[in-house]
């Protein structure tokens, strides 16, 4: 297929996939945890971390779509993407994904050199993950929960800040929830042609992915609990355990939207277009923001 001479900026920007862009929104972790979400130079610290993220993410994003585009075609959905849809050239794409890794990885050297090796260490997880890691059953949706565990590491780097082990576990297994729900997304709507868009895929079954959901969503559930119940990690009120609530709640929801309504292939979509779930965050962010501003 045949790139157009002069894309056009909509379809450069659906390159970077900005709908993807709320899953790098785990850096700021230390930032609501530490309760520092009211110090101002904390704030810009983080949202410079955030950014930075957003920039490598977008590169690996655009690689990504170079190196699938031939598979995209096959994909009801895929196909739409710039790349394989002929909207920007593998050339510009590639172009697009070195000077935005650049920009990413400048900008963390300003946050110090612990954070410029989480950045780094994150976009070559990625760039394993997009040239031979999707191809690996299981180990796919490991690569994917690890780069979700160094974005929420980083983030406490760059805030000179310790992020809680059970908070990173939390993130660990609600990343692998998230990956295997979008696993069985995956093959039910491309059905017995799963395994012609990604060998990976054939080695799945619904069954088996649905196992794994359960564990990750339990085990999911009950290192946030624990995270809460730490109270050196909460002023010493571990009034957090008050959000659990909000979470056995997004879980669930997740798990209705799956089953009963075929949806999960896009986490990110989920998040932020189902009402009932944007009303669940939304009450545990303010909980959230109230309890740690009282305890920090």
């Amino acid at each position: 297929m045949t790139a157009r001479p002069y894309p056009s900026l909509p379809a450069l920007a659906q390159l970077m996939r900005p709908r993807q862009w709320p899953k790098n929104l785990v850096v700021l972790a230390a930032l609501i945890f530490t309760g520092r979400f009211t110090d101002g130079p904390s704030v810009l610290l983080a949202l410079q971390a955030l950014l930075a993220f957003l920039l490598l993410s977008s590169s690996v994003y655009s690689l990504n779509d170079v190196l699938d585009a031939a598979l995209d075609r096959q994909h009801p959905e895929k196909r739409l993407r710039p790349v394989a849809s002929g909207a920007v050239s593998p050339a510009l794409a590639l172009s697009l994904a070195f000077l935005l890794g650049l920009l990413g990885l400048a900008l963390a050297a300003s946050l110090g050199l612990g954070f410029l090796l989480l950045a780094a260490a994150y976009l070559a997880l990625q760039a394993l993950y997009s040239l031979w890691g999707k191809h690996q059953v299981i180990l796919d949706v490991f690569l994917l929960a690890a780069g979700f565990v160094l974005r929420a590491a980083a983030g406490g780097v760059a805030l000179n800040a310790q992020v809680s082990a059970w908070l990173l576990l939390c993130a660990t297994l609600l990343a692998l929830f998230l990956g295997l729900a979008k696993r069985r997304q995956e093959i039910a709507l491309l059905k017995g042609a799963a395994g012609g868009h990604r060998a990976a895929l054939q080695e799945y079954s619904v069954e088996l992915l649905d196992q794994m959901i359960t564990i990750t969503a339990a085990g999911a559930v009950v290192s946030y609990a624990l995270f809460t119940f730490n109270a050196h990690t909460l002023g010493g009120q571990p009034l957090l355990m008050l959000t659990l609530p909000f979470v056995l709640f997004g879980i669930f929801r997740y798990l209705y939207l799956l089953h009963r309504r075929g949806m999960g292939g896009r986490p990110e979509e989920v998040l932020l277009t189902d009402r009932s779930m944007l009303l669940d965050l939304a009450l545990w962010a303010l909980a959230c923001g109230l309890i740690l501003s009282r305890t920090h």
